[in-house]
């Protein structure tokens, strides 16, 4: 049986410490909010035919170092920028002709994006969460007992504020597809922790006079196996997608972290945390009594 619950303060450590270094980035530099949030010119070229992106992507830089480029199906080019001008899109449409040899009409669209947008959708984002949680507690207390509520909800934040931390630390840019893809984390997290605290449920009603630790430790070593293996097979999946399919790459990313950190705070605080009430409450009783 895997002794996993005696080294949680080892587990709960090693997040602590990236959490707190993403928290100093926050505090310090902020996140690195892209153009859904701040605002800004979003610009899409027809090249009527496949082209080199990286060679765009050297004219697009020259003109502005913080744009964001896409491709989509494969002959269009997608640029987001903060600080790109109808002037600067001139000049660079005059580079593409030159070097790739469109026409007149490849520029399909120009748009300026507002960051009153970005507000909203980070108000509504913030307003999903707080009812998927209210939710998610509502119903894991009723299929099981509060103590596992509290104990899932704690690993969820824990999973967003690793994801949070990692954009922060290495000061990825942050765009509406990092709320889309925050929003799958927490529940693809959920679906996990739920499929441990089931077995720790079943194992409970069998090992009634064994204490927390030791149900805990034989129900994740019983699921450990399960839980591995989905997330390995999703994470395939998914950096695949991250690799071949570049347009999607804000959304898949961000998930590719969630999804892994996710499968952690499952085995590694979840659980533990939920040991952790579960002990506090028995010594609350002895004291009472």
């Amino acid at each position: 049986m895997l002794k996993i619950i005696e080294h949680a303060k080892i587990w709960i450590a090693l997040s602590l410490a990236v959490i707190v270094i993403g928290l100093g980035f926050m505090f310090t530099r902020g996140l690195n909010f892209g153009i859904d949030f701040k605002g800004g010119t979003q610009v899409v070229f027809n090249f009527g035919k496949e082209f080199d992106k990286a060679a765009a992507d050297n004219i697009v830089k020259k003109y502005s170092p913080e744009a964001v480029t896409n491709t989509v199906n494969s002959t269009e080019y997608e640029i987001k920028a903060p600080d790109l001008s109808s002037q600067k899109v001139n000049e660079i449409y005059d580079e593409f002709k030159k070097d790739f040899k469109i026409g007149d009409k490849a520029l399909v669209s120009q748009n300026e994006i507002g960051a009153s947008i970005g507000k909203e959708l980070t108000q509504k984002a913030f307003i999903a969460l707080a009812i998927a949680f209210v939710c998610m507690l509502i119903y894991i207390a009723i299929r099981f007992e509060i103590k596992f509520g509290i104990a899932a909800l704690i690993a969820l934040f824990h999973d967003i504020l690793i994801t949070l931390s990692v954009y922060a630390i290495f000061n990825i840019t942050v765009n509406s597809p990092f709320i889309a893809a925050i929003l799958t984390i927490v529940g693809y997290s959920i679906n996990d922790t739920i499929v441990i605290f089931d077995r720790i449920r079943e194992n409970s009603k069998f090992m009634r006079r064994t204490s927390p630790t030791e149900i805990a430790d034989k129900s994740l070593t019983q699921t450990m196996s399960r839980s591995i293996n989905t997330t390995l097979t999703t994470l395939i999946t998914i950096i695949a997608v991250n690799i071949f399919v570049p347009t999607v790459r804000e959304f898949s990313f961000p998930l590719i972290i969630g999804i892994a950190t996710g499968a952690y705070s499952s085995i590694f605080i979840a659980s533990p945390m939920w040991v952790w009430l579960q002990k506090k409450g028995t010594k609350k009783k002895v004291v009472e009594a």
